[in-house]
C-alpha cells in the first residue's frame, strides 16, 4: 500500500510477536486447566478473552496494512471497522469486570484491561477518518494503537499468570482441597 512500505518491518515484528503470543496464552490456558476452577467462568471472560482479542486485533491489523492495496482508503476503512467493534467490545468487557465475582479489579486492572483498550480502538477509528487528508499521521495513529493493543496484552497475560500462580494456589483436578 502507498506509504506503509516504509512500515514493513514494524509490523512484521509486532504481527510475529502478537502470534506467538497467541499461542502461548493457548499453552498457559492448558497447563492451569489442570488446576480446580473456583469461580473462574466469569473472571475469565471479563479478563482472559479480552487478552485474546487484543493479540488477535494487532495481528489482524499488522496483516491489513501489509496487504498490496491500491490506496489508503479501503485499509483505512477496515481499521476504522475494528477500531468501532474493539470500542463495543470494551463496553463487554466493563461489563463483564463488573458481574464477575472471582476478583475485585483494581485501578491497574482498569487501565490495562479498560482504559488503555479503548483509547487504542477510538485511536483506529479517529485515525481511519483523517486517513483521508493526513495519511502520515494516520500511519503513525495505527502504529501507535497496535503497539498499545499488543502491550496491554503483554501486561494482561502476565497479571494474570502471576495471579494463577502466585494468588491462586487451586488445587489440581481430581484431588480434594485440604
Amino acid at each position: 500500500m502507498p506509504g506503509f512500505e516504509e512500515w514493513e518491518s514494524f509490523y512484521v515484528i509486532v504481527g510475529a510477536a502478537a502470534g506467538a503470543l497467541i499461542g502461548l496464552q493457548f499453552v498457559v490456558m492448558t497447563l492451569i486447566a489442570e488446576r480446580r476452577a473456583k469461580r473462574a467462568a466469569d473472571a475469565g471472560a471479563a479478563f482472559a478473552t479480552p487478552t485474546i482479542v487484543h493479540f488477535s486485533a494487532a495481528l489482524l491489523l499488522s496483516a491489513l496494512v501489509r496487504a498490496p492495496w491500491h490506496g489508503i482508503a479501503p485499509a483505512a476503512v477496515l481499521w476504522g471497522l475494528i477500531g468501532l467493534c474493539g470500542i463495543a467490545y470494551e463496553l463487554i468487557v466493563i461489563r463483564r469486570m463488573r458481574k464477575q465475582r472471582a476478583y475485585k479489579p483494581q485501578l491497574e486492572d482498569w487501565s490495562f484491561h479498560v482504559v488503555l483498550p479503548l483509547a487504542a480502538y477510538a485511536l483506529l477509528a479517529l485515525s481511519s477518518v483523517a486517513a483521508f487528508s493526513h495519511a502520515t499521521e494516520a500511519q503513525f495513529a495505527v502504529g501507535a494503537a497496535t503497539l498499545v493493543l499488543l502491550f496491554a496484552g503483554i501486561h494482561n497475560a502476565w497479571d494474570a499468570v502471576t495471579y494463577h500462580v502466585l494468588v491462586d494456589q487451586g488445587e489440581p483436578s481430581g484431588t480434594e482441597p485440604r
